[in-house]
């Protein structure tokens, strides 16, 4: 096809509803009566391959790891103040999902660090903890993969 791939095998990415994946492929298959280039990402720890077609990639979000300077952004917001959140647990809990699914390591950052319990403070409900965890992972994940260490 005419268009040069971005990304090449090997290359580690982020998809923004899943995380840090590895392009293992570029495969072509016909869909509809169309020829398509797709990428085959490996999600090691959803245990789950996704192909996404190499001209909707950029729409869909897919990016490379971010640099260690936007990591260190994200790890200083992980020291800020916490912002309280006064809105319903529902809206509260959609406002979090976003950010996560963002795939932005700043906003992710920013839900755990308004979700992470301090000593005295009252205990999470499981749904807290949850997102709390999903975002933590996203983020450890994604800091792993810009260090070249295992999580």
């Amino acid at each position: 096809m005419g268009k040069k791939a971005e990304f090449s095998a090997g290359d580690f990415v982020v998809y923004p509803t899943h995380g840090v994946g590895k392009i293992v492929g570029i495969e072509e298959q016909e869909i509809s009566g169309h020829e398509l280039q797709l990428f085959v990402i490996k999600f090691e720890t959803e245990k789950m391959t996704l192909r996404v077609p190499i001209e909707k990639a950029k729409v869909a979000g897919l990016r490379r790891l971010s640099s260690r300077q936007q990591m260190e952004l994200a790890l200083s917001t992980l020291r800020g103040r916490s912002r309280v959140n006064r809105a319903m647990w529902s809206r509260r809990a959609q406002e979090y999902a976003a950010k996560i699914n963002s795939g932005d390591p700043i906003s992710i950052a920013e839900v755990v660090r308004d979700l992470h319990r301090h000593g005295g403070q009252p205990d999470q409900s499981y749904s807290e903890r949850q997102i709390y965890e999903s975002a933590l992972e996203r983020l450890v994940r994604e800091l792993a993969a810009v260090e070249k260490i295992d999580r």
